[in-house]
C-alpha cells in the first residue's frame, strides 16, 4: 500500500502488553508499517475491551500472560464485545493447553513471542482479511497432547471451581447436589494426580482441559 494512505485505510491495531519495553517495540515495529496503525495500547487485560471500545481496533494484539486478565480470557470478552476485532494472542508459554483455549476462544492467530517481524506483520495481514495463523510447532503440540481423562461432568464442576464458584454454588448452577458436587471435585483431583482442588485446576488449565 502506498505510504500516503490514510489512517482511515489502514489495519488499526490494539497492542495489549503488560511488559513496557517490548509493548513499545511492537508498537515502533507496527507504526513503521505503511499500511498500519497502532490505535492504543494497554498494560492489564482489563482494559482490552475498554480500549477496544474506545478506539475500534480491527485487530487486538494480545500478550496470553496479561495481568487483571489473562490474554484468552480478555479474548473472549473482547470478541463478545467488539466481533469485527480480530485476535492474535502472542505467547512465551509452550504449553499445548493454551492454544487449545485460545482456539475455543476463537482468536484469529495464536504466536511464539520470539516470531520473527516479518511474520508477525504478514499475519497481522492475514487475520485482517479474514484469515487465521496458527504456528505450526504449537499446533503439533496441541495434536500430540494427551486427551482429557475427565468425564464432562467434572471437567465442567473444575471449570466452575476455577472461576471462584464454591461446591454450594457450583451444586445450584449444574442442579446436583452439594455431596455430588463434592464427589466430583475429589474424582477430578485423583484423576488428576493432583495435590488439592488448586493443583487440579492449575493442570487442567494448563493442559487444556477446562
Amino acid at each position: 500500500m502506498p505510504e500516503g494512505l490514510a489512517s482511515h485505510d489502514r489495519i488499526r491495531i490494539l497492542i495489549a502488553e503488560d511488559m513496557h519495553l517490548l509493548r513499545e517495540a511492537l508498537v515502533g515495529l507496527l507504526s513503521a508499517e505503511p499500511d498500519m496503525v497502532v490505535v492504543a495500547e494497554v498494560a492489564d487485560g482489563a482494559r482490552i475491551v475498554d480500549g477496544a471500545l474506545a478506539h475500534r481496533p480491527d485487530v487486538a494484539i494480545i500478550d496470553i500472560g496479561m495481568p487483571g486478565l489473562d490474554g484468552v480470557e480478555a479474548s473472549i470478552e473482547l470478541r463478545a464485545t467488539l466481533p469485527g476485532c480480530k485476535v492474535v494472542i502472542l505467547t512465551a508459554l509452550t504449553a499445548p493447553g493454551q492454544l487449545r483455549r485460545a482456539l475455543r476462544a476463537d482468536v484469529a492467530g495464536f504466536l511464539p513471542k520470539d516470531v520473527r517481524a516479518a511474520e508477525l506483520t504478514a499475519a497481522i495481514r492475514t487475520v485482517a482479511a479474514g484469515g487465521r495463523v496458527i504456528d505450526s510447532a504449537l499446533a503439533v503440540a496441541a495434536l500430540e497432547s494427551p486427551a482429557s481423562p475427565l468425564t464432562q461432568r467434572e471437567t465442567e464442576v473444575l471449570r466452575l471451581s476455577a472461576t471462584g464458584a464454591q461446591p454450594a454454588e457450583i451444586a445450584q448452577r449444574l442442579f446436583i447436589t452439594y455431596g455430588t458436587t463434592r464427589n466430583y471435585l475429589t474424582s477430578a483431583v485423583g484423576k488428576l494426580s493432583a495435590r488439592n482442588r488448586v493443583d487440579a485446576i492449575r493442570i487442567a488449565t494448563e493442559a487444556g482441559w477446562i
